[in-house]
């Protein structure tokens, strides 16, 4: 069965397989196929311009022959459609907010029929909200609790879902920001949570120490918790303002990772403090689609100029889309 696909080097075939699942487009009704020096990725679609900026310059676009994969009965068999849900460690959160009482538990049976590593099925009961960025739940069906610990890339992350917050969609990114990190850097996340970059950092580079900081007091006790589960010792959590804690660490990061896309603009003077001539802010944003990157870039350089100081633009990204003609964006920008 000839069909679209992505041909990218094996050794760089993973990190392309979830760039692809996270945009929604890889096919997984036919086998991945491989020869010696190549993988095949099935999609589901042509990408939009645009989706594969970020991708290995490698990465090609062309046909294949792929087979027809062998499946077990999937939630879409039971149910007739194809359910939204996104899955941390073993919880299933359903994403239609819409969903009433009897669609949701016909859901959560097709889910515990035939997704096993699946536990616990959730219903979001409330967008993110409030200053440390929770979710209320309610427990649809399966084991009765918000608690779990999720894998990635080598890690393991403890999260109470309705105490702090986390989502599994960055785990590209996540890994995307290790090719900035130098042995010996120092490194603070200005918005830590429960540790997906700072652990992700520490145990992958060989940093001088990275600064782990977040507000919300649930999101610092796993985060020390995720610590010691991954076994890493050069990371420092702290319960605080960034704001408060920048001026106490000022000139000192190597990096500034400011993942807080909704309000990341309000603390660009903290993070201008942290860095170091030379050093290198990771900022996210939410930006509409007639306006990606150009006004955070001018949100970046205004904060440095009222420090005194210059910025130089070193990349700018779409992580991800959030909404419709809405995107999760990140600049890297070097503050001199």
């Amino acid at each position: 069965m000839k069909q679209q696909c992505i041909k990218v080097p094996k050794k760089k075939g993973e990190p392309v397989r979830r760039m692809l699942l996270e945009l929604g487009i890889l096919d997984n009704s036919v086998k991945i196929d491989t020869d010696e020096i190549f993988l095949y990725l099935p999609l589901t679609r042509e990408p939009a311009p645009g989706e594969l900026e970020s991708f290995p310059e490698e990465t090609k676009l062309t046909e294949f022959d792929f087979e027809l994969q062998e499946k077990n009965p999937v939630p879409e068999d039971l149910l007739g459609f194809s359910p939204s849900y996104e899955v941390i460690g073993d919880i299933a959160l359903l994403e239609d907010p819409d969903l009433d009482n009897e669609k949701a538990s016909r859901i959560a049976d097709a889910l515990l029929q035939t997704k096993p590593n699946i536990k616990t099925i959730l219903k979001p009961l409330t967008p993110v909200i409030g200053e440390f960025r929770v979710r209320e739940f309610e427990v649809v069906a399966g084991e009765p609790r918000t608690e779990t610990i999720h894998r990635e890339y080598g890690c393991r992350y403890k999260v109470d879902l309705a105490r702090a917050y986390f989502t599994p969609r960055l785990s590209t990114e996540r890994s995307r920001i290790l090719a900035w990190i130098k042995e010996g850097d120092t490194v603070v996340d200005m918005f830590a949570g429960v540790g997906p970059y700072s652990i992700l950092i520490a145990k992958s580079k060989k940093p001088s120490k990275v600064l782990a900081i977040d507000k919300n007091p649930d999101a610092v006790h796993y985060l020390r918790e995720n610590i010691i589960l991954n076994s890493v010792k050069n990371i420092k959590a702290i319960e605080g303002d960034a704001r408060e804690e920048a001026k106490k660490f000022a000139g000192t990061a190597d990096h500034v990772i400011m993942n807080l896309p909704h309000n990341a603009f309000e603390f660009l003077d903290s993070a201008v403090l942290l860095t170091k001539p030379g050093g290198i802010i990771h900022y996210y944003g939410i930006t509409p689609e007639d306006d990606l990157f150009g006004s955070s870039i001018e949100l970046i350089r205004a904060a440095a100029e009222k420090a005194g100081r210059k910025t130089e633009i070193l990349d700018k990204k779409v992580v991800r889309s959030y909404a419709p003609h809405q995107y999760n964006i990140c600049i890297e920008a070097r503050i001199v």
